[in-house]
C-alpha cells in the first residue's frame, strides 16, 4: 500500500496531538476531543490543516496552561519540524 508523505505527516501531527494529552489524562483528551467537534465539526487529524483550531480549544479550556501542552507537541514533532506542512502547524498552534 502507497501512502503519500502528506498523509504520514497527517498521521504524525495526530500522534503528537493525542500523545501530549493523553500524558495528561484521558478526560483532557476527550474533552478537547469532544470540543473539536463540537465547535468545528472536526477530529483530532483534521487539526493538521486547522492548528489553529487545536489551539483555541486549548486557550479557551486551560488558559495559559496551554502553553505546556502546546510546548510538549511540538517536543514529539521537533524531530520532523523542517518538513513542509509540519512546520506550517507547529507556526499555526505558535502564534
Amino acid at each position: 500500500m502507497y501512502t503519500n508523505g502528506n498523509q504520514v505527516r497527517k498521521a504524525l501531527v495526530s500522534l503528537a496531538i493525542e500523545s501530549s494529552l493523553l500524558e495528561i489524562g484521558k478526560p483532557t483528551y476527550d474533552e478537547v476531543s469532544h470540543k473539536l467537534y463540537k465547535d468545528h465539526k472536526c477530529y483530532i487529524p483534521d487539526c493538521y490543516e486547522h492548528p489553529e483550531y487545536l489551539k483555541k480549544i486549548l486557550q479557551d479550556l486551560y488558559g495559559n496552561a496551554s502553553i505546556v501542552i502546546i510546548e510538549t507537541m511540538k517536543k514529539h514533532l521537533e524531530e520532523f519540524e523542517e518538513q513542509k506542512g509540519i512546520d506550517i502547524f507547529i507556526a499555526g498552534i505558535s502564534d
